[in-house]
């Protein structure tokens, strides 16, 4: 299907396809209405380079996403994905700049926020976590009309053209299953430590594993971590915890640091044995988080971590950057949400870490 088809079948002229293709000029609805009625039939795609060529321009995407190395490396997954997805289309005139901060910095993201908005960019993608600081920033891009898509986790009432990501209350929900089949019978309470509990999808994860608690009738016990404080979530304060609640059946850890809890055990467990030479080192409890970055992958592999839930970071960064292509180079309709699947990871069935994981690390 080529415009003169579309003009041809329409009856009209090639200039007025070409108008409501690339929304130039006034066109009679009826006319308008007729002409998108052959495009959706035929599933007519414009040439993204010849109207590159009719724009006399490039395309500057931005993407803001927190420093890859923080949360344990999790970003630099995520990255992995866009800058593969900046490979795809740069051939047709889009260029992809990234922008990292400090999430544990209120000047640097800032900087890097005031860094994203300059030269007003074609479009953006972006992780709305941290929504004290975030919800600004996304009121000025829609105030400057910029196209945003979101990945990793939805901001509610923030209207994104997109948002790529898993139902966290569906993930936090799964994860409660999970410690029930692998318990069996819990007459213990099982804890969830609920890190960056600021951050609306892992609320999500909390609500969800609470409400299949609540149905199922065992007890939980939670703590909360703030981002805010200035850092992650560190081995002595996941140490303290476990000293304060030594009879727990488990532990749902609501991001990436499932690690920490395993080293935080290996610390308590040290410590009891100096104390009491008999003392059993082993882990007690089951322990259940999230993301395959590459320690949890290897105390996955060893047993010290029970089961993963992973949401596929570089697939979210690329598909985020390639919808805000569709959407403005190709001008395609892109669905507002795209859900991620759950997927579940124990120690029988760890994936080969793909190309983009093992580039981010």
């Amino acid at each position: 299907m080529t415009v003169k088809e579309i003009a041809a079948l329409a009856n009209i002229s090639i200039g007025t396809v070409d108008r409501v293709l690339y929304h130039r000029g006034r066109v009679a609805p009826e006319t308008r209405a007729r002409i998108e009625a052959i495009i959706e039939k035929y599933q007519f795609t414009p040439n993204p380079i010849a109207r590159r060529l009719k724009r006399n321009r490039p395309y500057r995407f931005r993407a803001f996403l927190p420093q890859r190395d923080q949360d344990a490396g999790y970003w630099g997954q995520a990255l992995a994905g866009i800058e593969e997805g900046a490979g795809q289309i740069a051939p047709l005139g889009v260029t992809t700049e990234i922008i990292e901060f400090d999430r544990y910095s209120a000047e640097g993201f800032q900087k890097a926020a005031a860094s994203l908005l300059e030269d007003t960019p074609d479009g953006i993608i972006l992780s709305p976590i941290m929504p004290e600081k975030i919800k600004g920033l996304i009121a000025d891009i829609r105030s400057r009309e910029i196209p945003c898509v979101f990945f990793d986790s939805d901001l509610p009432e923030s209207e994104p053209l997109c948002a790529i990501g898993q139902d966290s209350f569906r993930g936090g929900y799964l994860a409660g299953r999970l410690m029930h089949l692998f318990a069996g019978k819990i007459t213990k309470p099982v804890a969830i430590l609920d890190a960056h509990g600021e951050d609306y999808h892992i609320t999500r994860r909390r609500d969800g594993f609470l409400r299949y608690a609540g149905e199922q009738g065992f007890s939980t016990v939670v703590r909360e971590y703030s981002g805010y404080k200035g850092a992650e979530i560190t081995v002595e304060e996941i140490a303290a915890f476990l000293r304060d609640n030594r009879d727990i059946t488990g532990i749902f850890i609501t991001n990436c640091m499932a690690h920490r809890v395993v080293e935080a055990a290996h610390r308590v467990a040290e410590a009891a044995q100096q104390q009491t030479p008999h003392h059993q080192g082993e882990r007690s409890f089951l322990l259940i988080g999230y993301d395959l970055i590459p320690k949890n992958r290897e105390m996955l592999r060893t047993g010290d971590i029970d089961a993963i839930i992973s949401q596929r970071p570089a697939e979210q960064g690329r598909e985020a950057l390639l919808n805000l292509y569709r959407h403005i180079v190709l001008e395609q309709r892109v669905l507002p949400k795209i859900d991620m699947p759950l997927d579940v990871y124990i120690k029988e069935n760890i994936p080969v870490p793909s190309a983009a994981a093992s580039a981010a690390t």
